[in-house]
């Protein structure tokens, strides 16, 4: 009872914070939420309270960059209740071999990022945090509000606590693990037959394919994208077979950090977190987020920078919210390709959206692809046309990736074309992706 009133509190808080009459009234609000989250921070964490050595809360904005690596490798000192980072791993581990993932450290839920970037991270959630969470989340995405009855399935890799405590009230919860079959899968949601479905792209696009094949009959009111980059392709023949808008909840291990209104637009929960942009490109309004989470104090983010690629919506949303909107998760820093130039052979970028727009205006008949960058100059292209397609699609990829190289000025790299294969379970599906480091 006391953890449902916990959710409940959470919850009104975040149905009643849209009262700022402008942007600047917001970001006058953030402000003195961070510093006062910082001076408590700064008591708590040995790590922090070195690294801010001498720098006043109000001057929080020189505060050094962290990210994944530094977080990890200060992981003892950093968070706030004691428990090292080996100790968290190994509870960690246990619960994903074991598939039980119930346990706790001392009233703290423990569990594991995904690894996208090549190395996984610890995250730590407190049982006030976790209520937090569970009220913004239903606030947020819960279409006709907490009192209404609704059946989630919730599709992930693995599962948690965080998770496990949307059960609330009049809301039915289950989880499906993406390590088991399909097959299965489609089975026991088949049986379930939920309201809102919550999985991976890969694995809405999969339960659309078993929707127009006819092993799967029931329908979602609401599709909610979460973990990977909803590829526009993806997102195409989710929302025509279903007729609906799919949404998507920005979330990750560092936090709940943006939802789909109801307009569709993406926009960063900024009643929750403060989020600095560094810009890659301005001109495309392409930028890294650097995020405060000005209310986590088990584990706090403080100024962290992330490694995905967000690109800003060019006008305001007609939904009228003063979030910042986004109009794309485009991937990670890491899946940004790179060719030489032809005179100087510097490296060029090539955005992850850059090879998403040539594959789709190559074809339509492309149903699924990968790109996958092997070498500076070995781009491996897999895919998959529509069954019966009569085009020659390796020469239509060809065509349009030369263009793609010719308006770059890029020396063009040696294609190899494969068959597309990927299955939803332990690895997620990127559509673009670069196996070289710089």
């Amino acid at each position: 009872m006391r953890r449902l009133l916990r959710t409940l509190r959470y919850y009104g808080l975040t149905r009643r914070r849209h009262r700022w009459k402008n942007r600047e009234a917001l970001e006058l609000w953030q402000e003195k939420r961070i510093r006062h989250h910082v001076e408590q921070i700064r008591q708590a964490s040995p790590y922090y309270r070195d690294l801010w050595a001498n720098i006043p809360a109000a001057e929080w904005h020189r505060f050094p960059i962290i990210e994944k690596q530094l977080m990890m490798d200060n992981f003892d000192t950093l968070n706030t209740v004691g428990i090292t980072k080996d100790i968290a791993f190994t509870e960690a581990y246990e619960a994903e071999n074991s598939r039980h993932f119930k346990p706790t450290l001392h009233g703290i839920t423990v569990g594991l990022s995904s690894g996208t970037s090549g190395s996984r991270g610890i995250f730590l959630v407190s049982e006030e945090e976790q209520a937090a969470w569970t009220g913004t989340v239903l606030a947020k995405l819960l279409p006709g509000g907490l009192w209404q009855r609704a059946k989630i399935a919730f599709f992930l890799r693995a599962n948690s606590n965080l998770y496990e405590s949307v059960r609330q009230g009049r809301l039915q919860f289950q989880y499906f693990d993406l390590l088991e079959p399909v097959v299965q899968l489609v089975d026991r949601l088949e049986q379930y037959s939920p309201d809102i479905w919550i999985a991976p792209p890969s694995m809405l696009r999969l339960l659309a394919e078993a929707y127009l094949s006819g092993s799967l009959s029931v329908q979602p009111r609401r599709l909610i994208s979460v973990a990977e980059v909803l590829d526009p392709l993806d997102r195409e023949h989710i929302e025509r077979t279903f007729g609906q808008k799919v949404h998507q909840a920005y979330q990750c291990t560092e936090g709940f950090l943006g939802y789909t209104c109801e307009y569709g637009t993406l926009h960063l929960n900024e009643d929750i977190v403060h989020i600095e942009k560094e810009y890659l490109d301005r001109e495309s309004r392409r930028f890294v987020p650097v995020v405060t989470d000005f209310s986590r104090k088990v584990q706090p983010i403080i100024r962290y920078r992330l490694n995905d690629i967000l690109t800003e919506l060019a006008a305001p949303c007609p939904c009228g919210s003063l979030f910042t909107g986004i109009e794309r998760i485009e991937g990670r820093c890491d899946d940004i390709l790179y060719l030489p130039h032809l005179e100087n052979g510097q490296l060029v970028t090539l955005f992850p959206d850059f090879i998403t727009r040539a594959v789709m205006a190559a074809s339509p008949e492309i149903e699924h692809y990968r790109v996958i960058q092997r070498s500076p100059l070995d781009l491996e292209i897999s895919y998959r046309s529509r069954e019966g397609s009569t085009e020659d699609i390796e020469s239509l990829l060809t065509g349009e990736f030369s263009r793609l190289f010719t308006r770059l000025c890029c020396i063009p790299p040696q294609l190899q074309f494969t068959e597309y294969s990927f299955s939803p379970g332990p690895v997620k599906l990127r559509r673009v992706e670069r196996s070289w480091k710089l």
